[in-house]
């Protein structure tokens, strides 16, 4: 069945350009429709707007603070994803989902590389509005932190996908043969991952883990 998808150089064979099209598309569905189904009631009030501007301007001022940059797009900043999960956790999924959609469209006018309306869509909107699904996992006990590593998880599928389909010429010559079909997953997840261990490091610290709780109480009261 892999062979169907994946040519033995590690491109992608047409079933598998199109397979991957499709995950894309049912994955956002999946995405809109989850955000439909756990969506609160009523508009949002003057006090989620607020922290969720702030949320989202802190995201994009730490995205500049880059640890590490990869050399064809990608890089470990210093916690700007957890600041779209906080609002997805406070607010639930649906606001999450669009505070990431409009994070993802500042990243993009940021530093725009286009393709194809698709890749845009993988790279930069899809990827971010999938933080949003950290809400979820909102009311569960250490609900943040499963939060974040699921969200983490999912951006990563989305520029896994968009790998697949647009970045497989960029593969280094000196890659593992053996690896090639996995390269798009190893480069967009060691990264994504590295920064996720980072992230979780600091909310564990007990100081950091108290603010973001009084944090909390002030966004939700």
């Amino acid at each position: 069945m892999f062979d169907l998808l994946v040519t033995k150089d590690g491109g992608l064979t047409s079933a598998g350009y199109v397979s991957l099209i499709l995950m894309g598309i049912i994955l956002f569905v999946l995405a809109i429709l989850v955000a439909s189904r756990h969506s609160e009631k009523g508009k949002l009030t003057t006090r989620q707007l607020v922290f969720s501007a702030m949320a989202m301007a802190l995201a994009f001022l730490t995205s500049y603070i880059k640890l590490y940059n990869l050399p064809w797009g990608g890089s470990v900043t210093l916690c700007s994803m957890l600041f779209i999960v906080l609002i997805a956790n406070w607010y639930g999924v649906s606001t999450g989902v669009l505070v990431g959609l409009a994070y993802g469209i500042l990243q993009f006018l940021q530093e725009p590389y286009v393709l194809s309306f698709f890749q845009v869509g993988c790279d930069y909107f899809f990827a971010f509005a999938a933080l949003g699904i950290a809400g979820l996992f909102a009311k569960q006990n250490h609900g943040l932190l499963k939060g974040y590593i699921c969200a983490v998880f999912a951006r990563g599928l989305f520029h896994t996908i968009g790998g697949y389909l647009y970045w497989m010429s960029y593969m280094p010559d000196n890659f593992p043969a053996s690896l090639k079909s996995v390269y798009p997953i190893v480069y967009n997840y060691s990264y994504l991952i590295l920064e996720a261990v980072i992230t979780i490091v600091i909310i564990s610290i007990p100081a950091v883990n108290r603010g973001l709780k009084q944090v909390k109480t002030m966004a939700l009261n």
